[in-house]
């Protein structure tokens, strides 16, 4: 049985979208300066470019990530070498971020059936792995733009671990930094044949989705849900289970996905956060069509997922 079939609490599931137990990080390789280089200069190496939060896609028939080789990369002045990702299919698969360029479409050979395109709106009908790919690299990339100065003395960090740490240059300091995520709960709030949907004012027009919030210092995930929607929409929650989790790069977050079951019912949506919430049945919703004024959150979501599990067991 695969992992990402199998919850903790024996519930059988496909995986999210952005989430793959397929890719072969080899963590203990990145530090083999020789092995990584002869890796990335191989002619099954795959190099992922990002561009400013951007994905490199071939367009066609259908989506798919595209990818350069080692030699298009030597006109380009990196300051720094491809992140190593990881193996797949034999392939080793590299990252680079090409966000100092002004125009990347005329820096590399793309062709004209190859752009850069913002993964929110694609992932979804791509490939989970290439998907995952595309996730991963985008993910990695903003953490180190944001991650060039150390935190601890403001000196300069410089790359190790082909990607995975930054070491803070001045000797004295010596901080390492680690990519971030931030961990955020999301939860399907049910009672009997309805769940609670809000809208924020973020949100695309018509949409409306589950709750959900970060969690904060000194708080287990439990407490999280239960503060969160407590604090969004006035509602004690009772039976808290965790269903799934989701990696979510827009721009780092891990959506870690719960059901729990309203103890009250009254809706007091909090102003500062929501628009509105309400409660909605499972004929409401499987009512739903385009020209609805209801949508529902997009289908690479984990939000969407929580939702159409809940559909599909009545």
């Amino acid at each position: 049985m695969r992992l990402s079939e199998f919850t903790g609490d024996g519930i059988m599931n496909s995986k999210n979208f952005y989430a793959t137990v397929n890719l072969d990080r080899q963590a203990n390789r990145r530090s083999d300066t020789k092995w990584i280089n002869k890796h990335l200069i191989s002619q099954e190496s795959r190099i992922l470019p990002v561009w400013r939060g951007q994905s490199f896609v071939s367009i066609g028939e259908s989506l798919s990530a595209a990818y350069l080789n080692y030699e298009s990369l030597q006109s380009l002045k990196l300051k720094d070498k491809p992140i190593f990702l990881g193996s797949l299919n034999d392939y080793s698969y590299f990252c680079v971020d090409l966000s100092h360029l002004e125009l990347p479409i005329e820096a590399v050979p793309t062709g004209t059936d190859k752009d850069f395109i913002d993964l929110r709106q694609i992932g979804g009908v791509m490939s989970p792995d290439e998907a995952n790919l595309l996730a991963y690299a985008r993910g990695i990339s903003y953490w180190h733009q944001r991650n060039i100065y150390c935190g601890v003395c403001g000196k300069l960090t410089i790359v190790e671990e082909s990607g995975h740490h930054r070491r803070c240059e001045n000797k004295k300091c010596n901080t390492i930094q680690f990519p971030r995520t931030d961990s955020a709960c999301i939860v399907l709030v049910h009672n009997g044949n309805k769940i609670i949907l809000a809208r924020a004012d973020r949100f695309p027009p018509k949409m409306q989705s589950v709750l959900a919030g970060f969690l904060e210092p000194g708080e287990s995930l439990e407490d999280c849900v239960a503060r969160e929607v407590f604090e969004e929409v006035g509602i004690h929650l009772a039976d808290i289970h965790y269903r799934h989790s989701q990696p979510w790069p827009f721009p780092s977050s891990l959506m870690i996905g719960f059901r729990a079951r309203a103890i009250s019912f009254d809706l007091k949506p909090d102003e500062k956060e929501l628009v509105s919430a309400e409660w909605f049945t499972r004929k409401e919703l499987k009512a739903i069509t385009p020209e609805s004024d209801l949508q529902l959150p997009r289908k690479d979501s984990i939000a969407r997922k929580l939702i159409d599990e809940w559909l599909d067991e009545n």
